[in-house]
């Protein structure tokens, strides 16, 4: 089926459009231009299909009220320390806007650009791409994004790349918000990671640099669990899980039921780390896909990503890149 691109809304005086994939398995995901976000992603079920993921209806709500749903952040992902960080003798300062930090590149992100896109009609995929100046919230280097989403049955794999001309830090991670089910809240899904470990958090929700070990914790997913405690009691998620070394790549990393068990997610990723949050700070002021309320606990992410702030950290994964080192990073995700 051709790819439908229409137009979505306007940001900043750019038109803002929609792409429109469909699978041969009858599976529908809308992208946008805007951060290119997944807007909405429909899986057949019984009886009709399903919304699974938290978007808006229209395009205003996104720069108002959206965090994050479904786009892309960077160009660091997550939580950089002090809104700063030294690179070959010289001190960046970064603009922050979480407290002291900065979050996911910052206020005017990669997340909250209008990209371009192209359709690929060949692989029924979507090529984006972005030029972020030296100097954009911050960071060093002119550097050339690209974002590539294909849709073949119920997968849907991302590739992104990025190449730049001085060295820079670039750690970029999708940030779908799910929801499986046909409940306002995400916290009676099945979540099983494939992680023994996770990074110690600060009082800033900012790594402290620890390793831990999640055995005994309400971090330790290996065996799969609701997100309730033995009473029934929501707990709250929004960590940086480590994933065991030397696995192979053919092994998804998450696998996540719906409550009504009649949906399965499966990631699969070559980052060496996850973010798994459920929504504790989600609160759209304003409804979105099908009219549903987005309060907290009604979605939840699997980000894979490089651990945070490891600008700081120089025992985690190296996120500096240069025009000898480009970026590569690729996820993909299956709903069936």
């Amino acid at each position: 089926m051709a790819i439908a691109v229409s137009t979505f809304g306007e940001y900043k005086g750019k038109r803002v459009d929609q792409f429109r994939l469909v699978s041969d398995t009858g599976v529908t995901v809308d992208l946008i231009s805007y951060g290119v976000a997944v807007r909405d992603w429909r899986v057949p079920v019984a009886g009709g299909e399903r919304t699974v993921v938290l978007g808006y209806e229209t395009f205003d709500a996104y720069p108002a009220h959206s965090p994050h749903f479904g786009s892309l952040a960077g160009r660091v992902a997550n939580r950089i320390t002090g809104a700063s960080f030294e690179l070959n003798g010289k001190t960046y300062q970064l603009p922050a806007n979480a407290g002291d930090l900065q979050l996911h590149g910052g206020a005017d992100g990669l997340g909250r650009q209008v990209w371009s896109g192209q359709v690929d009609q060949a692989n029924n995929a979507v090529r984006f791409t972005h030029f972020s100046p030296d100097g954009a919230m911050g960071y060093p280097g002119n550097v050339n994004f690209s974002a590539t989403y294909m849709l073949k049955g119920n997968r849907l794999r991302l590739e992104l790349a990025a190449t730049t001309d001085q060295a820079t830090p670039i750690s970029l991670v999708q940030h779908q918000y799910f929801n499986l089910g046909t409940t306002e809240l995400v916290l009676d899904h099945l979540f099983q990671v494939n992680s023994s470990a996770y990074t110690e958090l600060g009082p800033n929700l900012a790594p402290t640099g620890a390793i831990l070990p999640s055995a005994g914790t309400q971090y330790d997913l290996r065996t799969p669990r609701l997100m309730r405690d033995g009473a029934g009691v929501p707990l709250e998620y929004d960590i940086g899980m480590v994933l065991d070394t030397g696995r192979s790549h053919a092994d998804p990393i998450a696998t996540v039921l719906s409550p009504e068990r009649d949906l399965t997610l499966k990631l699969w990723t070559d980052r060496p780390g996850v973010q798994v949050y459920n929504g504790v700070l989600t609160n759209s002021p304003v409804p979105g896909l099908n009219g549903r309320n987005y309060p907290k606990f009604s979605g939840f992410c699997l980000e894979d990503q490089v651990l945070a702030d490891a600008v700081h950290n120089p025992h985690f994964p190296n996120i500096i890149y240069s025009p000898e080192r480009p970026y590569s990073h690729w996820c993909e995700f299956e709903i069936a």
